[in-house]
């Protein structure tokens, strides 16, 4: 007669593995499915215009497979509405360590930023501890790495906090932020370079000045991955392998979009 202890492990066992095998149905063999926000602009937008569409678009043709796409407003609940749910297989822009999805290898390394007028008295400031910043009206997203930065440079006085996690349909944070700067309203923003880089890209009266200078923490750069499933490994191993062997069109489409890559160590810009 088979003892209690045995008989439950192996019915354990026999749950797990089929939990596995469930997860690994979630994944569709016929399109690359990959969720999104609708209004991320510039990395993901419905009308494709987003580089982390046209990221998507470059890994659905090396897959050879159709890109679908299942839209949700980026926020709470969003990977457990999405990913979770088995409506998509893949979330592009996910930060290294989020511990809500399994994390493929980075494919690329970016940093926050300061953003000025081309013409204005801060257009050389690289640094957030310039003396050059002190009774400036600053914009920042608040509770992001840099706005601790900041309050330690003494310009928590200075500082005007926005929300990024709105619904992005309707408020446009980013966009505030920088049409502030440009109108004088703001003397500079900061601002994560994905965001404001390819916006910036498109204004000669702005630039954007990564910033890789800051001394302590919390550090101001972060590799960026894609997120899939916890227990699908070999569907990550599959994507590394293509994050891998096409790092230089992946390079290529980043740059062309205006988002300011660095090395690794956030240190030195990357050519």
């Amino acid at each position: 007669m088979m003892r209690r202890p045995l008989a439950a492990a192996l019915a354990l066992a026999v749950l797990a593995g089929g939990a596995q095998a469930q997860v690994a149905d979630l994944r569709s063999t016929t399109a690359l499915r990959v969720c999104a926000d609708p209004a991320a602009s510039p990395m993901s937008s419905e009308d494709g215009s987003g580089f982390e569409n046209r990221l998507a678009e470059l890994l659905a043709a090396k897959l050879n497979l159709p890109l679908e796409y299942f839209w949700f407003p980026q926020g709470m609940g969003f990977v457990r509405k999405t990913l979770r749910d088995g409506n998509c297989d893949l979330i592009m822009g996910y930060a290294q360590g989020d511990e809500l999805v399994q994390n493929t290898n980075h494919y690329y390394t970016s940093t926050y930023g300061i953003v000025t007028r081309t013409d204005g008295p801060l257009a050389g400031v690289d640094h957030l501890t310039d003396p050059l910043l002190k009774g400036r009206n600053l914009g920042v997203v608040a509770g992001t790495p840099p706005a601790t930065h900041m309050a330690r440079a003494g310009l928590a006085k200075d500082m005007r906090g926005w929300d990024l996690f709105v619904d992005r349909r309707t408020e446009n944070p980013v966009g505030d932020m920088l049409k502030g700067v440009k109108d004088g309203t703001l003397d500079a923003a900061v601002l994560w370079g994905p965001l404001a880089g390819p916006l910036v890209k498109q204004d000669p009266d702005l630039q954007f000045v990564p910033l890789v200078k800051e001394k302590g923490g919390p550090k101001l750069f972060y590799r960026i991955t894609m997120g899939v499933r916890l227990n699908e490994q070999e569907w990550k191993r599959q994507l590394n392998s293509l994050i891998r062997r096409n790092q230089p069109e992946i390079d290529a489409i980043l740059h062309e979009a205006g988002v300011p890559l660095v090395d690794d160590y956030g240190k030195a810009l990357k050519p």
